[in-house]
């Protein structure tokens, strides 16, 4: 029987980027991340599902040192507006 998250807008972590395992699918987790600041910079091994589930998260790149809007295989910085409650599917293990 698969889990039901019911707490998926008040779900809190004890620190940014905190998150619930949700499932392992396949080699992909699926995880529930509460943050209220940046990521760090990274290139993601995979491809990645990333839903902002509630907030404002803005994703950042940087071209000629100056930081743009993100796009698939870019190295990346995800940054919230506030709270942000993000579900992320990739790669087990990924960065």
């Amino acid at each position: 029987m698969p889990e039901i998250i019911q707490d998926a807008q008040t779900f809190r972590a004890d620190k940014a980027w905190g998150a619930r395992e949700i499932a392992r699918i396949d080699g992909a987790s699926v995880r529930l991340h509460w943050t209220d600041q940046p990521y760090k910079w990274h290139v993601n091994d995979g491809a990645e599902v990333f839903v902002v589930m509630q907030g404002v998260v803005d994703m950042h790149y940087r071209e000629n040192g100056a930081e743009k809007i993100a796009g698939v295989g870019d190295e990346h910085v995800a940054h919230p507006i506030g709270e942000a409650r993000v579900l992320v599917i990739e790669r087990e293990g990924s960065v």
